[in-house]
């Protein structure tokens, strides 16, 4: 068949790739793109990448928990695509709500990057290293608990804004130290703005750190086709676990959460958190089960952490 097949699917009318405008989401449709353009041998002009503005841009002032969490940088986009007006939303999976609109689905997930986080400081060499008081910035509630627990003498301030928005006010001096996703930083060639990198072990990643994942209307035959060639089944069984996790948990922005699934040979191990989010408390868990049943691994880790923590933990 050869190149063929990639013209009979696409027919006469580009694939319609959503996204959001920022550096880093471009960059991801890009990576996209440039993974559907090298599995079916089509030219550029095969596709057209529309941005699309979500709340969760438009919102820079105050935490996104606050004003309903992790669809504010999704809905506009799952809208586009319902109303097709795009044919694909490339998200990162660490801003997709767990439960996804009627007639959508995540149909793809691309090769997972690095999932830790980078510590950025031109004031230490490591998160340890910063002098008592010292003030690091994060929007993130997962980050502030985890630099809290490891921390406390340490002020943590809100700190929202794209990437560079936020690289900015570092050097800025608005804080002494920043922590971000090193696999974003990587996408965008920023690896050498890292000062040092947090190991899993001690800094366990959000849910869906540093994957891509691809939305799509259920049933378009001809979209899930073309996605099917660029889709990573281990990074999939991966995602599948932890997102199953964070349903059970609660799947919002207000509890500081943090999972990472690992597949070894035919078993996943995975090792999940819940913090108080002034890093006081905390539950761990580390489990493994068989490739075959990623959802009921990360659904039983996410019982059974709620178990520990009781009822009023998540609450509070």
């Amino acid at each position: 068949m050869g190149h063929t097949s990639g013209s009979v699917l696409l027919q006469s009318t580009p694939l319609r790739i959503g996204t959001r405008g920022s550096a880093l989401a471009l960059a991801q449709a890009h990576e996209t793109r440039a993974r559907l353009m090298a599995a079916h041998g089509l030219a550029e002009d095969q596709f057209e990448i529309v941005v699309i503005k979500t709340t969760g841009d438009q919102i820079q002032d105050r935490p996104l928990s606050e004003v309903g969490g992790k669809g504010l940088f999704t809905k506009e986009i799952e809208e586009a695509l319902l109303d097709s007006r795009i044919d694909l939303a490339v998200h990162s999976s660490k801003d997709m709500p767990t439960v996804l609109p009627d007639g959508l689905a995540l149909t793809a997930f691309l090769p997972r990057e690095d999932v830790r986080d980078a510590f950025i400081s031109p004031k230490a060499k490591t998160l340890a290293g910063l002098p008592e008081g010292a003030v690091v910035g994060s929007s993130s509630l997962r980050r502030q608990a985890m630099i809290k627990r490891l921390r406390p003498d340490i002020d943590v301030v809100m700190y929202r804004g794209n990437l560079q928005t936020r690289l900015r006010k570092l050097e800025e001096g608005q804080v002494d130290a920043t922590l971000l996703a090193y696999a974003g930083l990587k996408r965008l060639g920023l690896e050498d703005v890292v000062t040092s990198l947090l190991d899993t072990t001690e800094f366990l990643p959000a849910v869906g750190q540093g994957a891509i994942c691809i939305e799509s209307r259920v049933g378009d035959e001809r979209t899930l086709a073309m996605l099917q060639k660029i889709h990573d089944q281990d990074t999939h069984v991966r995602l599948e676990t932890e997102r199953a996790f964070l349903a059970v948990l609660d799947g919002s922005c207000r509890t500081p959460i943090g999972g990472l699934a690992e597949v070894v040979g035919d078993t996943i191990r995975f090792r999940g958190t819940i913090l108080k989010p002034n890093g006081s408390m905390v539950h761990d868990i580390e489990t493994r089960g068989p490739v075959s049943d990623p959802e009921g691994l990360g659904r039983s880790a996410g019982e059974a952490l709620k178990e520990m923590a009781g009822p009023n933990f998540l609450a509070s």
